[in-house]
């Protein structure tokens, strides 16, 4: 992905440090998607795998803009409860799984309903995607997927307002199978496009003190893509 302006690592992880590195990454406005090129669904459904050999060749805005579409874009403008519809099921629609992009530059938030990468922080975050037992694996990848659940949004959906919404038992049941819907069209893209990726565990107490989140948003997991490593 293109750097859109010079940063530097935040010195302390402090609220104000935050919104100063912030600061210094812009907005992304991404390309319209194009999917017409790829597999088939059949090819791609027989071709998915996970692949933890990533090489850290640098995907094109373009093919980011595909990924993050197919991840869980905007499909459709009105769809339940009168809101848009995207690529991946949620629990009444409450879209309540937030997808941040860490690259070398910082970590952004993908904006589905504008279709554009918002500024979180400053400084390449990509090794904290990783579980701590398994950095080792892949640091280098061109793109770390972090999957953010927005509580808020869940039991504030205007959906289908069901009482487990509000039970952190069900809540916990419904966003972590929504977390799995999202990445599991991020294997089927990747499957399409000749892609590796790999979903994993990430340092979920780092990374929330870093993006600075709300008591009511979690950490749930990372998902490396990039091109496959040529060995």
């Amino acid at each position: 992905m293109p750097q859109k302006t010079r940063t530097r690592v935040p010195r302390t992880p402090s609220p104000t440090d935050r919104r100063e590195s912030r600061q210094e990454l812009l907005p992304i406005d991404l390309p319209k998607p194009k999917l017409r090129e790829g597999r088939s669904l059949p090819e791609s459904l027989r071709r998915r795998k996970t692949v933890r050999e990533i090489s850290d060749k640098k995907l094109s805005l373009q093919m980011v803009s595909n990924l993050l579409w197919a991840a869980c874009g905007v499909n459709r403008p009105r769809g339940p409860f009168g809101t848009p519809g995207i690529t991946a099921a949620s629990a009444s629609n409450s879209q309540e799984i937030d997808v941040y992009v860490a690259v070398v530059d910082g970590v952004y938030r993908f904006d589905a309903h504008h279709h554009r990468l918002l500024p979180v922080v400053a400084g390449d975050l990509r090794s904290m995607a990783i579980g701590r037992g398994q950095k080792d694996m892949v640091t280098s990848a061109p793109i770390q997927l972090l999957y953010i659940a927005d509580i808020h949004k869940l039991s504030h959906t205007s959906g289908f307002q069901e009482p487990g919404l509000q039970d952190p038992d069900v809540q916990k049941s419904y966003f972590c199978v929504d977390t799995g819907l999202i990445a599991g069209n991020v294997y089927l893209f990747a499957a399409s496009q000749g892609l590796a990726t790999w979903f994993h565990n990430c340092d979920k107490i780092g990374l929330a003190r870093k993006l600075n989140l709300r008591a009511d948003q979690r950490v749930l997991f990372g998902q490396t893509v990039g091109y496959p490593e040529r060995t």
